[in-house]
């Protein structure tokens, strides 16, 4: 076994000391003074205060006035985005397994992080004729995926260029949207008819089509896409596609007259 570093031990000893104060923080409806936190984690106070002005600076903490802390927004945000990946999940499995008997095809569940999509969840056997490529957890670039235009339709044009600059538009293989003018002309097609494909740009051989999941606010969270050899994938599953993840929706709490 590897044994710590002295560097290793000092950032355990540093997240340690964050986490303290963070429970500490949590058993006050109020705000806190440094004194009274300082005493409640046994930190010394010069250690508190430097630790809890990182976490005003990250927003993990609010100063609610000079000397005074409490818990900050941003462990709301994160909280809501772990909430929603969970009941996105559990709300989803039984209507992805009703969309795999129905199709006999792969049904993956996906989110967004950042400038790639993350696998969820998924339905599967080996009657799906097509090896799972990417396991449960698994990333993949937005452009190059089918839930991904999806998100990346939703973004503003500059949003969308500078996704662009970040990643280079890298490709896959010779079907790989590389180009901006190419990938806003496909984006603008994901708005107007409000599903998306994938034809062969990820994988070789496999072809996708996804529609969105939304919560009950109407943002979207997840997307509903199903995988199959390219020269299987039917056109008629798309309308089951859509109801799928319209149902998973519903039952989320969203009403498609709210609009998005």
């Amino acid at each position: 076994m590897k044994n710590d570093t002295p560097n290793d031990k000092t950032s355990i000893q540093v997240i340690e000391r964050l986490v303290s104060l963070l429970d500490a923080l949590s058993n006050y409806q109020d705000p806190v003074s440094l004194k009274e936190l300082a005493i409640e984690t046994g930190l010394h106070p010069s250690t508190a205060h430097r630790i809890l002005n990182d976490l005003v600076t990250t927003r993990f903490v609010d100063r609610a006035e000079p000397g005074t802390y409490r818990l900050g927004m941003r462990l709301l945000e994160l909280g809501n985005i772990v909430k929603s990946r969970l009941n996105v999940r559990e709300a989803a499995l039984e209507f992805m397994r009703s969309l795999h008997r129905q199709t006999h095809q792969t049904v993956n569940l996906s989110v967004r992080q950042g400038d790639e999509i993350v696998y969820i969840d998924r339905a599967f056997s080996e009657r799906s004729g097509m090896q799972v490529v990417r396991a449960i957890g698994g990333r993949a670039p937005l452009h190059l995926t089918s839930t991904g235009k999806l998100f990346l339709s939703l973004d503003e044009p500059k949003a969308i260029r500078a996704y662009a600059t970040r990643t280079g538009l890298a490709g896959h293989n010779k079907n790989s949207i590389t180009d901006l003018s190419k990938l806003e002309g496909e984006l603008r097609a994901v708005r107007e008819y409000g599903f998306a494909r994938d034809n062969e740009e990820l994988e070789l051989g496999v072809r996708c089509m996804a529609a969105g999941i939304r919560d009950d606010s109407g943002r979207m969270i997840a997307g509903l896409s199903i995988s199959a050899p390219a020269d299987r994938l039917q056109e008629e599953w798309l309308g089951d596609l859509i109801s799928t993840a319209a149902q998973i929706s519903a039952t989320l709490g969203y009403v498609e007259s709210q609009g998005v």
